[in-house]
């Protein structure tokens, strides 16, 4: 995850309806995220040569309240990923911002250092890529550091029109990190997301890089929200 601070008015557009921006100490932060799903299901079903695939997508950092409690969330900017048919079902069914791209990645595992490579290019694009070198020693998420603010965000929200929202819940075990050394991000911002983010993103340094071990999630029916 690559983290980066963009201002406030180049994500107000991209609200859906009835969320606000989630802040970091003042800051609107967006994510270039690279990880791999495995093992997929959807409604209980794997579906042979769909199960096991990579997504890069850009998100930022949003929150709700439900009259009772303030809900924090992501939405997202962009999602890619290497088949057609999950960008389909996706956008079918949580109104996502999928697309398709040529994909691929490298995990490479050392005895003092963990490589992990991610690597996408659109048609008649150039190839875009996220490399780090983390250390592989496991270690816990400290409470209240960004760390905490950009993993701990269990909902998702999407625009369905002008006044509804779909809101879906997201389950998974507290994530743990490993410390990155080195990194790089190589990719054209302003063709993948639109020049509004190309000054905050292109050529910037970023504020913050992390690599997560993952683990299993469950992504909950979507529901709509109106008021």
């Amino acid at each position: 995850m690559f983290n980066y601070e963009v201002n406030p008015a180049v994500l107000q557009s991209h609200l859906p309806p009835h969320t606000q921006l989630d802040l970091h100490e003042g800051k609107a932060i967006v994510s270039v995220v690279g990880f791999l799903f495995n093992n997929v299901r959807v409604r209980s079903i794997q579906w042979p040569g769909f199960a096991n695939f990579e997504e890069v997508n850009l998100r930022y950092y949003i929150k709700y309240f439900d009259g009772e409690e303030w809900k924090r969330g992501v939405g997202f900017i962009s999602e890619i990923v290497p088949k057609s048919l999950i960008s389909t079902i996706a956008n079918f069914f949580y109104n996502e911002h999928y697309s398709t791209a040529e994909m691929s990645h490298d995990i490479v595992h050392k005895s003092e250092t963990l490589e992990v490579t991610y690597r996408w290019k659109k048609k008649n694009q150039d190839w875009n890529t996220m490399w780090l070198s983390a250390h592989p020693k496991l270690n816990a998420i400290e409470p209240n550091s960004q760390e905490e603010f950009i993993f701990e965000h269990y909902f998702g929200y999407n625009k369905l029109s002008e006044t509804t929202t779909i809101e879906y819940a997201l389950a998974h075990p507290r994530w743990q990190l490993y410390e990155v050394n080195e990194y790089k991000l190589s990719c054209n911002i302003e063709k993948l997301y639109g020049a509004a983010f190309a000054p905050f993103i292109q050529e910037v340094k970023p504020l913050t890089v992390f690599l997560a071990k993952g683990s299993e999630v469950e992504v909950r029916t979507p529901r709509k929200l109106f008021k």
